[in-house]
């Protein structure tokens, strides 16, 4: 199956949830909230999971769709949740026809509180289910740094499509890997479809612009080699990674950005290695933190993996149960990268 309409729905979806996205972006004031487990979430996330999932419904009715929010705060908050329909109804692509893809705008506050709440499914190994985080690396968002708008969909646990919406990064794939976001020429969309390889886009404001193909940089000299992490500690053994370098003789400092935008920026060959490292034994992934980028990597030549040589299982349901950390690279040095990291997790 070609996945077309799937692709391309997902590219526009994501193009025009980036929209909103970047308005809060500029925003001093996101309208933050703590969930649960105490992570933040803000009226950006709210907004683009509302417009993301009320285009999979015009198209895929049937579809099961993996959410990160809920809207039962918007509820006990209404003046919030009329501020955040304000972000939604103005969010609009440029082009018609493709807005009209979309199914045009949500007709009201009820409608978009629906929306939000219909990324409720428990995934599994069963059918059609698509993957989303509307902002993910929220903390980066706040503070000005990545962040991506991540979408996947899944056909009976296997990653079909992926794409990513990534404002902050070049659009340039050729230019070298930083964590900086100021400076023209920003935002790209990266997608793959299963066994069609992956690509690059500019991000824009109406209908796709045209792609171009990406593939993983290949490395010659393990030493030579750039590593992605995450910026927060409490994501990603800093410690465990610095000694991982250190045994594979790597002295680059490594690059530490927010969110997915780090497998895109492996994915086109502007960095080589993303380590994602336990740093609790009962911590589960989440599937919307990987899927769209686990196969934008894997199209692109790389090879994904947890921190013990097994691929992402993503049929559990909408944790990565079976899996412990993430190790991605290129397939000629993969095998490598993997050996140093159960050494030094496993002296630990």
């Amino acid at each position: 199956m070609s996945y077309t309409q799937e692709l391309d729905i997902a590219l526009l979806a994501v193009q025009r949830a980036t929209l909103l996205t970047q308005k809060v972006f500029h925003n001093n004031a996101k309208g933050t909230l703590s969930k649960d487990d105490r992570s933040p979430v803000t009226i950006g996330d709210f907004g683009a999971q509302a417009l993301i999932i009320s285009a999979l419904r015009h198209n895929f009715p049937n579809d099961e769709i993996v959410g990160e929010e809920e809207a039962s705060s918007l509820r006990d908050n209404p003046s919030l949740a009329e501020q955040i329909f304000a972000l939604v109804k103005e969010s609009k692509l440029d082009d018609s026809s493709a807005e009209g893809r979309l199914g045009g705008p949500i007709k009201d506050l009820d409608a978009m509180l629906a929306a939000i709440d219909a990324g409720n499914s428990r995934g599994g190994s069963k059918g059609r289910i698509w993957a989303l985080d509307p902002v993910d690396g929220t903390k980066g968002f706040l503070r000005g740094g990545q962040y991506a708008v991540c979408l996947a969909l899944m056909v009976d646990g296997d990653v079909k499509v992926g794409v990513l919406g990534c404002p902050n990064l070049p659009i340039d794939d050729a230019a070298p890997i930083s964590a900086d976001v100021g400076g023209e020429g920003k935002g790209v969309l990266f997608s793959a479809v299963q066994g069609q390889g992956a690509t690059s886009r500019p991000l824009i404001r109406g209908a796709l612009a045209s792609a171009k193909t990406i593939t993983m940089k290949h490395v010659d000299d393990i030493t030579q080699a750039t590593f992605c992490e995450s910026v927060e500690a409490g994501h990603s053994s800093h410690g465990d990674q610095a000694e991982i370098a250190k045994r594979l003789g790597i002295t680059r400092e490594s690059v530490r950005m927010d969110s997915q935008a780090k497998y895109g920026s492996i994915a086109r060959g502007a960095g080589d290695l993303y380590l994602r490292l336990p740093v609790k034994k009962d911590y589960e992934e989440k599937i919307w933190d990987h899927a769209a980028g686990d196969l934008i990597v894997r199209e692109a030549g790389g090879e994904v993996t947890d921190a013990e040589g097994k691929r992402l299982d993503f049929s559990i349901g909408r944790t990565l149960k079976r899996n412990k950390g993430v190790v991605a690279a290129p397939r000629g040095v993969h095998g490598k990268v993997l050996e140093v990291v159960k050494d030094v997790l496993g002296n630990n």
